[in-house]
């Protein structure tokens, strides 16, 4: 399935929320787009699901680690394991994240580990490699436990990464897989489908392409010349 994100408009007031986390991330808008990334927070955010339909798909694991003046704070990333719903089975996606029913059973229940993650989004911009994937499956838990999704500003590394690879006629090179976009600047290699770890890698990418926006652009990158997108 694919998903798209809607263009970057203006937040729902806080009270547009139930009261709980949703409302008080709501409270906490990550800053306008006129703002140097340097000083922008970013949470950089990778899940392992049993596939990627929100509709019909499950969480199984979270990692995220926060970005911050042009760092990326290893000290605070976190990653939690998610125990699927009574009934549900992690099936053949286990082929990829290694992560089997056995290892989920004594797990995290989703509902428990959405408020650390809309916690850590409090002000930050959520960053991730092909972020509707994430946005899917983090706005249908959060209708889920909460009956909204959640207020999010949005970068997405690949579609960075695409505006950077096209060409004059908009044709694109190469693939823009993480691991493929990370070799483009040079970045170490790392093992994927690994929650915490893509997420560190997505954070790394991202400030390769920075630094590659501002040898283009000749000035600081603002956020909105990452083109920003909005959800909830």
């Amino acid at each position: 399935m694919r998903a798209r994100l809607p263009v970057l408009r203006r937040s729902r007031r806080p009270d547009h929320y139930p009261p709980g986390p949703l409302r008080d991330l709501a409270a906490a808008p990550p800053p306008p787009g006129s703002t140097p990334v340097s000083q922008v927070e970013l949470l950089a955010l990778d899940l392992e699901a049993t596939g990627l339909d929100p509709r019909t798909d499950h969480v199984l694991a979270l990692g995220w680690v926060p970005v911050v003046r042009g760092r990326v704070l290893l000290a605070e990333a976190e990653e939690h394991r998610v125990r699927p719903p009574a009934g549900v089975d992690v099936g053949s996606s286990a082929t990829l994240h290694h992560l089997t029913d056995d290892a989920l059973s004594g797990a995290e229940a989703l509902p428990d580990v959405l408020p650390l993650l809309l916690g850590a989004l409090h002000g930050r911009v959520l960053l991730a490699h092909h972020a509707p994937v994430e946005v899917g499956l983090v706005g249908a838990a959060a209708m889920t436990s909460y009956g909204a999704r959640p207020p999010l500003t949005v970068v997405d590394t690949l579609a960075v990464e695409h505006r950077l690879r096209a060409d004059v006629h908009g044709e694109v090179w190469g693939s823009l897989r993480l691991d493929a976009a990370r070799q483009t600047y040079g970045l170490p290699r790392y093992a994927a489908h690994h929650a915490l770890t893509d997420a560190i890698a997505a954070a790394e990418l991202l400030l390769a392409q920075v630094a590659e926006l501002e040898v283009r652009l000749g000035r600081e990158v603002l956020l909105r010349d990452l083109s920003p997108k909005r959800s909830g």
